[in-house]
């Protein structure tokens, strides 16, 4: 949707002149010393292996992997002095690496040193210098090489005018910036995504969150993909605007679009109902992230938000305590769960904190600790069920310690409890790790004449077990049985036939087990 005409040209300079004020500097005089091109002469023969030297710039451009400024600008002298001169793509492409590393200034004096030997910048090269006006917050120089784009008689594009819009933007005047998106559409110039998330950001900036939202509707009556970023945007302000409800409501018309909340979602909900004292909403928020497996790199918030519940009087309950513990383990850092857990006495941790107190401890291999908890809490006479006992048991195999976890599993009946499945399971596999597949086998008898029927799990455990130890017949007989009751070997145990298979060909045995 160009504008072909002198005539166009003419009307859509008028209206710049007007956005701004116009500056008498042209950009050539925008020049920095930074750079002394003097002491870049050892340049290479422009010649030697031109067009792999032109693919390797092309390369650290699109990857970012300069070492250095100075690296970049070796490579540019390299450019500037082949013959014939690299063609105008490559010269904006490593510009643009340039301004991606922030040097703005070096730039503008890059451009200024490729017309001094005959360079044509092309519509692409100056808006990276508009790009680079606009950061060193000299949007009036912009709007400079806008007229020069048009007095040239080139057509600005998208890019171009996105970037003035963003220069605006971070010069304060949204009036100017809204009024460029205006003309820009008027013009048949459609604003970007990117476009429209500056103007958004701007706008919540300043507390225009219902100018934000407004544009948000535009975008989508102009089909534009909008993203979490958008929508965050908005809803840290609405929450900051005391709207925490529409903050609320904007999150849920979000994910009924497919867009799914992030960390940044969940902070800034979770600030703006702990500020109006809605805890209970707060921490709901708090174990949906938990579910949602993006509680982790919130932890510390979390636990500033739990002290500040405490200093309003609001006294955290049980499930809260109980979230934070468990996040703290997730993020590796069972000190600080236990400390917390200490902190709750006077709270009653319930079954299910010392459940997760225990897992976590027994993740991290501190079975002791575990076992001390476990004592103190069998002493407040909370009694622990069979999950509770299954965390113990498998956290005793895991760090070797078999005769304790085998005298906790066959101490079940005489406490009232009986193994279930999961229990069975991670003895079974206790009893393989350490070699004592007759006693895994046992089980698994015992297991078949009980109500607690083995499953999948169970069989595959053992199987692997029997696998490891070279009993490859006893295998061969429990796969048999295995798959008569509907069950199939599992991604391990698949493996460890094929590794057997392929350390001894010829075995029959190994043979039948894979087919």
């Amino acid at each position: 949707m160009g504008m072909n005409s002198a005539k166009s040209r003419n009307s859509l300079g008028f209206i710049f002149n007007h956005l701004i004020i116009r500056v008498r500097v042209p950009f050539h005089a925008f020049t920095y010393s930074t750079i002394n091109t003097g002491s870049r002469d050892n340049v290479q023969n422009p010649n030697q292996n031109r067009n792999q030297f032109l693919q390797s710039v092309r390369d650290v451009c699109k990857a970012r992997a300069f070492r250095s400024l100075d690296n970049a600008l070796d490579m540019f002298d390299r450019m500037l002095h082949m013959r014939p001169l690299p063609s105008i793509m490559d010269f904006n492409q490593l510009l643009g690496a340039i301004a991606r590393m922030k040097h703005y200034p070096e730039v503008i004096t890059l451009v200024r040193e490729m017309e001094s030997v005959g360079i044509a910048p092309s519509v692409p090269t100056l808006n990276v210098l508009i790009n680079c006006f606009c950061h060193l917050n000299r949007v009036d120089f912009g709007f400079s090489v806008l007229a020069r784009i048009l007095k040239l008689g080139h057509q600005p594009d998208c890019i171009t005018l996105s970037t003035l819009v963003k220069g605006l933007c971070l010069q304060g005047n949204l009036a100017g910036a809204a009024r460029l998106v205006v003309e820009m559409e008027k013009k048949g110039y459609k604003p970007s995504v990117i476009t429209y998330g500056t103007m958004i950001n701007s706008l919540c900036k300043i507390g225009e969150t219902g100018a934000a939202i407004r544009l948000l509707r535009n975008m989508e009556e102009g089909n534009f993909e909008i993203n979490v970023v958008h929508y965050n945007t908005i809803i840290d302000s609405l929450g900051k605007d005391i709207m925490v409800t529409e903050a609320l409501n904007l999150c849920s018309e979000m994910m009924s679009k497919g867009v799914q909340p992030n960390i940044v979602t969940y902070n800034s909900l979770i600030h703006g109902l702990c500020n109006f004292g809605r805890w209970k909403e707060a921490t709901s928020l708090f174990k949906e992230m938990e579910q949602r497996n993006i509680m982790p790199n919130l932890i510390d918030e979390a636990m500033r938000l739990f002290h500040e519940m405490s200093y309003k009087g609001v006294t955290p309950n049980v499930v809260t305590y109980n979230t934070l513990i468990g996040g703290f383990f997730r993020v590796g850092r069972p000190h600080a769960a236990v400390e917390l857990f200490r902190k709750m006495r006077g709270q009653h941790p319930d079954l299910h904190t010392y459940a997760i107190l225990l897992d976590g401890l027994c993740k991290n291999k501190q079975i002791v600790e575990a076992m001390t908890f476990f004592q103190e809490m069998e002493d407040e006479k909370l009694d622990p069920n069979i999950v509770i006992y299954n965390i113990l048991i498998d956290g005793l195999c895991n760090v070797g310690k078999l005769t304790t976890a085998r005298e906790l599993f066959y101490s079940l009946p005489t406490k009232g409890l009986q193994p279930d499945v999961p229990t069975y399971n991670i003895m079974i596999k206790g009893f393989c790790n350490e070699g004592l597949i007759d006693e895994a086998n046992e089980l698994l008898e015992k297991m078949d004449g009980s109500d607690c029927s083995p499953n999948d799990r169970t069989y595959n455990t053992i199987i692997q077990g029997l696998l490891q130890h070279n009993k490859t017949s006893k295998a061969m007989e429990v796969v048999k049985i295995m798959v008569s009751k509907g069950f199939s070997a599992n991604t391990t145990t698949t493996r460890i036939l094929i590794d057997l298979l392929s350390a001894n060909p010829t075995d029959k045995a190994l043979q039948e087990l894979l087919q």
